[in-house]
């Protein structure tokens, strides 16, 4: 009698928790946010309450049909389904500032919010329930050997209300959205009964089968790096040809004076000439070398502890002794040389040489850059002028239009301004035709690396404005780092499976 009991109670909970997901966030949105207060939700909203309306009525349907494996298998995969649904609407809206969102608010929090919300409770309802079920046994002899249970005058009344609730979401649906192929509004317009504002919108199937990804908007590829070429990924063509470049015309047309070859096995992404020495990078090595290009110290970076830290794409100087190695998801490491280190210590930033360097300690560390214009777009370069330090976006599978240089306080690592270059440019082409794999920084101006269309492009930081642009040879068919030394510029290119430094006059 007593396991009867519990089992009774076990479908009151049950037939409860189905009913009120009805009732309140389906219910209230459908009925006071919607006919009340004229909200009519986008896509993704109605998305969610979908989800809400499947996992109500699954836990109706055990309440009438009892506990079945499909149908808590249904409820479980209805949660989850709604769960990313929330998620993804969340994602969208979450860097926001304060008090920005989209829909109305409900105690400070917008709707898509309270999804998420809703969602978890799900889970933690149908813990606490199963918490108080009987002995699985139970659940057949309560229902006598019926294919379907006796129901109460409660659960009467609560499936037909949830019947109410349902029905009139239909409607709503039909009136604010309309019928297949009709999709719904990514930005929808106040809900009326007036044919003149009723809009049904079929747009976002333009776009719907178009490279589907869980990651949506966040499905880019990585940048293309010395040593993993990433063109076909990127869907972007490099070539050398100058004539190709967006800019109207070409100032100056670099010669080359001379060529070496440096004997390092891996192929060179990065490579700067700081305080007397040469320092390069190859995804997560880093080399410290002499002017023979010797080298005299390097390190293996560990790029999964705390922030992780993409290949490397820039090292530049730091206060007097230190130095800041940045990865292509704008992460970084400052760190810093000491023959004395306590390997211990440093064993957490450095898979080799954390005897020798450290990335624990004062002015030491990881940390992100923040951007806003920047958010979708990778990196292959950095500069410093010892006040800011300076990244400039690469185009990708998403975007081949974007080109944002952002600015950075090195006292805070904190994001201090981004701007798109002013430039005269052809017809129809833009800035995202660049390719800039290396900057660097020289009285006042930035000098861009651009391995597509071989140019470089000189940004006056005051103007933010390119006040001229510089070829080089064809010949350099993969240029990945541009610095200044004894007055002459230098490029490092990674080609026909050598790193070979290129001096230009």
């Amino acid at each position: 009698m007593c396991d009867i009991n519990k089992t009774k109670f076990f479908y009151f909970l049950m037939c409860l928790a189905g009913f009120l997901i009805i009732l309140l966030p389906v219910g209230i949105a459908n009925l006071i946010f919607g006919y009340v207060l004229a909200d009519s939700p986008c896509t993704s909203c109605w998305g969610q309450r979908e989800s809400m309306v499947f996992i109500g009525v699954a836990a109706l349907f055990i309440v009438r049909y009892g506990v079945k494996g499909k149908f808590l298998a249904f409820l479980l995969i209805a949660t989850a389904f709604g769960l990313w649904q929330s998620f993804n609407h969340i994602a969208g809206h979450a860097h926001r500032d304060l008090d920005q969102g989209f829909g109305l608010p409900i105690f400070g929090l917008h709707t898509y919010f309270w999804a998420e919300v809703v969602f978890w409770a799900v889970v933690l309802l149908l813990g606490v329930i199963f918490a108080f079920a009987p002995k699985f046994g139970s659940f057949e002899k309560e229902m006598e050997g019926s294919s379907f249970r006796q129901l109460t005058k409660f659960n009467l009344i609560a499936m037909s209300i949830t019947a109410l609730i349902i029905a009139s979401n239909v409607f709503q649906a039909f009136v604010s959205t309309g019928i297949p192929p009709y999709s719904g509004q990514g930005d929808p317009v106040r809900f009326s009964l007036n044919p003149k504002y009723i809009i049904w919108d079929d747009s976002g199937w333009n776009k719907r089968w178009n490279g589907i990804s869980f990651l949506g908007k966040r499905d880019v590829k990585e940048p293309d790096f010395a040593f993993a070429p990433a063109s076909d990924k990127l869907g972007i063509k490099f070539d050398n040809n100058i004539s190709n470049s967006p800019f109207t015309h070409i100032d100056e047309n670099l010669k080359i004076i001379n060529e070496m070859k440096i004997d390092i096995a891996k192929p060179l992404n990065t490579l700067d000439y700081i305080n007397g020495e040469y320092v390069a990078s190859s995804k997560y090595d880093v080399y410290f070398l002499d002017d023979s290009f010797k080298i005299k110290e390097d390190f293996i970076l560990d790029p999964y502890f705390s922030a992780t830290i993409n290949p490397i794409v820039g090292i530049i100087p730091y206060l007097d002794d230190k130095y800041i190695l940045m990865g292509s998801n704008k992460t970084f490491l400052r760190f810093g040389k000491n023959p004395n280190a306590d390997d211990a210590l440093q064993y957490a930033d450095f898979m080799k040489g954390s005897d020798k360097f450290e990335g624990q300690g004062k002015d030491l560390g990881r940390g992100r850059i923040d951007t806003i214009r920047a958010k979708f777009n990778h990196i292959a370069s950095t500069a410093t002028d010892n006040d800011f330090m300076y990244v400039a976006t690469t185009p990708n599978n998403k975007d081949m239009k974007t080109f944002v240089i952002s600015k950075i306080s090195l006292a805070d690592r904190v994001l201090s301004a981004e701007f798109t270059p002013k430039a005269k440019l052809k017809e129809n082409k833009t800035l995202g035709d660049l390719y800039i794999t290396s900057m660097t920084y020289k009285d006042g101006k930035l000098y861009a690396l651009s391995k597509n269309h071989n140019v470089i492009a000189v940004i006056d930081l005051d103007k933010e404005e390119i006040v001229k642009t510089i070829s080089f040879p064809e010949n350099i068919t993969n240029a990945r780092s541009l610095f200044f030394k004894n007055g002459k510029i230098n490029i490092l290119s990674y080609q026909d499976n050598a790193n070979i430094l290129y001096t230009l006059d």
